[in-house]
C-alpha cells in the first residue's frame, strides 16, 4: 500500500509546478530586468564596436570558464539536494546544499579576484563602453549570487537541524539558483566570448 502512495505522490508532484508560485513571478521579473540590461549591452556594443572589442581580452576566457563551472556545478548540487529531499533524505540534502555553497563561494572568490585584477589595470565602471556595461550587469548578478548563497545557507542549516521544511521552499531555492545559472550562461557569452 505504501508503494502505491509513493507512486501517487510522485504522480501528483509531476503534475504541479515546482516551487512557490510567487517565486516564479519574482524570477520572471528578475529575468526581465536582466533582459533589459542585456539589450542595453547590445545597443551600446552596436554604437561602439571598437570600445567593446578589447573587453574579453582583459577578462580572460579561462576565468570565465572556471566561473561558469562553479555556478553550473552549484546548480547541479542544488538539484541533487531537491531530489534527496523528495526522498526524505534530509541529511543528504543538507550535504548537497553545502557542496553547492562551496562551489558558489568559489564563484564569489574568483569573481572578486577578477574585479580586483580589473581595478588594478585601471578598468573601472568609468572606463566606458564594454566595462561600464560589464560592471553594472555582472555586479547585479554578483549580488544575486550572494543572496542565493544566503538562502542555501539557511536551508542547509534548517535541514541539518531536521526541522520541518516544505519541499516547495527547497524547490524555490533551486529555481532561483537555476535562474542565476541561466543568466550567467548568457553573460559568459556576452562578456567572455563577445557573441
Amino acid at each position: 500500500m505504501s508503494t502505491s502512495l509513493t507512486n501517487t505522490a510522485n504522480t501528483a508532484h509531476a503534475q504541479r509546478l515546482p516551487g512557490d508560485v510567487a517565486l516564479w513571478f519574482f524570477v520572471l521579473a528578475e529575468l526581465s530586468v536582466f533582459a533589459l540590461l542585456i539589450a542595453a549591452f547590445a545597443v551600446a556594443r552596436f554604437l561602439d564596436p571598437a570600445g567593446f572589442s578589447a573587453g574579453p581580452e582583459a577578462l580572460g576566457l579561462t576565468d570565465g570558464v572556471t566561473l561558469t563551472l562553479c555556478l553550473l556545478g552549484a546548480g547541479s548540487c542544488v538539484a541533487a539536494a531537491v531530489e534527496q529531499a523528495r526522498g526524505n533524505r534530509l541529511g543528504r540534502a543538507a550535504l548537497w546544499l553545502l557542496a553547492a555553497q562551496g562551489l558558489g563561494w568559489g564563484y564569489i572568490v574568483l569573481k572578486a579576484q577578477e574585479y580586483q585584477h580589473l581595478v588594478s589595470q585601471g578598468l573601472s565602471i568609468d572606463s566606458g563602453g564594454f566595462f561600464t556595461q560589464y560592471w553594472l550587469i555582472s555586479g547585479f548578478h554578483f549580488v544575486h549570487v550572494l543572496l542565493g548563497l544566503l538562502v542555501l545557507l539557511l536551508l542547509s542549516a534548517h535541514l541539518a537541524w531536521r526541522k520541518p521544511l516544505a519541499l516547495s521552499t527547497l524547490e524555490s531555492a533551486g529555481i532561483y539558483w537555476h535562474m542565476l545559472d541561466l543568466v550567467w550562461v548568457m553573460l559568459f557569452a556576452l562578456f567572455y566570448l563577445l557573441l
